[in-house]
C-alpha cells in the first residue's frame, strides 16, 4: 500500500490513522479501562497504522496520558504522532471555548500558550518531539490573537526540532491561505464523511492550490455508517447524535438505503460495511488521510481491516454515485 505524504513536511504514512478522542473518557465517552486503550494503541501500530492523533482537551490530558503509556512500549520510530494546542484551561482569556466536564476552557493562540502546551505535552507522551502540532480551533479575533504570531510560534518550535509538521483544525480557506502566508502549513483535520461533504467545495480546491493535506474525522459519522444504526436507534438525552444533521430521520433513512444496497460488496471485498466505508472515504479525495477513533483492540482490528481492501475501478465508481445521488 502507498504511503501518503503530510503535506511538504516528508513525513509519509499509510492513509488510516487512530484517533484517541474516545480514549480520554470523560462525560462524552464515559469511564475506560487505560490498559485496553494502552494495548489498543500497540494493537494500531502492530497493524501498520502509524498516525496516532491526540490533544489535550481529549479527558483534560487524560487522552495524552494514556498515549504517553502506550509510547513507552512501542518504538517511536514507528509511530507519527500528533496532537493539538491552543485550547486552554490552566488560564483565563479572552476567548471563552466552552465548558467541559465542568471545567472552562478559553482559546489561546499566542506564541507563549502554544509553547507552554507543546512541552507539556511532549511530557506527557513521554517523547522529544510531536510529528504533527494542529492548532485545535482557530481564533474568532484575529486582534487578539494575530495569526503571524502563532504560526511565527509554529515555525520556530520546528526549527527546534520539537515539531515536524504544522496543522489547524476547524479552518477556512482565508485561514489556509493565511498560514501559507506567514509560515507552512502541512496539513488540516477537519471533520469529513461520505455524509458530511463541505470540505469538498469550501477547503480542498484551497489545499490543492498550496499543497497542503487533509486528515478527515469522523468518517463513520458517529456510527451511523457502520450498518449497526437502524432508523429505531435512539441516543440518551444531550447525545451529540440527536441535533447531527445526519441523524435526523429524512436523512438517516436515505444512509441506511445506501448502505443497503452494498450488501453484495461486502460479501465481494469479505468486509464489514465500516471497512467498506473507509475504504472509499479514503478514496473520494486524492491523499486523503482518514482518521478513525477507537479505544479496543477489536475495534482497531476492525478498522485496519479497510487497509486490506482494493476497491475495483466500477465498484469505486458505483459507489460514489450513490453517495453523489444523496448529497
Amino acid at each position: 500500500m502507498k504511503n501518503l505524504q503530510i503535506g511538504k513536511s516528508g513525513i509519509a504514512v499509510p492513509f488510516l490513522g487512530m484517533g484517541t478522542w474516545a480514549i480520554g473518557g470523560g462525560a462524552w465517552w464515559g469511564d475506560n479501562d487505560d490498559a485496553l486503550s494502552v494495548k489498543a494503541i500497540q494493537t494500531a501500530v502492530e497493524q501498520g497504522i502509524q498516525w496516532i492523533d491526540t490533544a489535550p482537551i481529549y479527558g483534560l490530558y487524560h487522552s495524552e496520558e494514556v498515549v504517553g503509556e502506550a509510547m513507552k512500549h512501542i518504538d517511536r520510530d514507528k509511530v507519527v504522532l500528533s496532537t493539538k494546542c491552543g485550547l486552554e484551561w490552566r488560564h483565563e482569556t479572552p476567548v471563552l471555548h466552552k465548558v467541559v466536564d465542568g471545567v472552562t476552557v478559553y482559546r489561546d493562540l499566542s506564541a507563549q500558550s502554544i509553547i507552554e502546551d507543546v512541552e507539556d505535552s511532549l511530557r506527557r507522551l513521554h517523547t522529544d518531539h510531536l510529528d504533527v502540532l494542529y492548532t485545535h480551533w482557530q481564533t474568532p479575533d484575529f486582534g487578539i490573537y494575530p495569526l503571524e504570531e502563532t504560526v511565527e510560534a509554529m515555525m520556530k518550535l520546528k526549527e527546534q526540532g520539537k515539531i515536524r509538521a504544522i496543522g489547524a483544525s476547524n479552518v477556512t480557506a482565508d485561514i489556509i491561505r493565511g498560514y501559507c502566508k506567514y509560515g507552512q502549513l502541512d496539513v488540516i483535520q477537519e471533520k469529513y464523511s461520505l455524509l458530511t461533504r463541505r470540505i469538498e467545495k469550501q477547503l480542498l480546491p484551497t489545499c490543492k492550490e498550496l499543497g497542503v493535506s487533509i486528515q478527515a474525522y469522523s468518517p463513520l459519522e458517529q456510527g451511523l455508517l457502520t450498518g449497526k444504526v437502524t432508523m429505531d436507534t435512539t441516543y440518551p438525552e444531550g447525545s451529540t447524535r440527536n441535533s447531527n444533521p445526519s441523524f435526523q430521520p429524512a436523512r438517516r433513512a436515505q444512509a441506511l438505503e445506501m448502505l443497503a444496497k452494498w450488501s453484495d460488496l461486502t460479501e465481494k471485498y469479505d468486509c464489514t460495511l465500516a471497512q467498506l466505508v473507509i475504504a472509499l472515504t479514503a478514496r473520494m479525495i486524492p491523499g486523503l488521510h482518514v482518521l478513525c477513533g477507537a479505544r479496543k483492540p477489536e475495534q482497531v482490528l476492525d478498522n485496519a481491516g479497510a487497509m486490506n481492501i482494493k476497491l475495483d475501478g466500477a465498484d469505486a465508481v458505483r459507489m460514489k454515485w450513490d453517495v453523489d445521488s444523496i448529497s
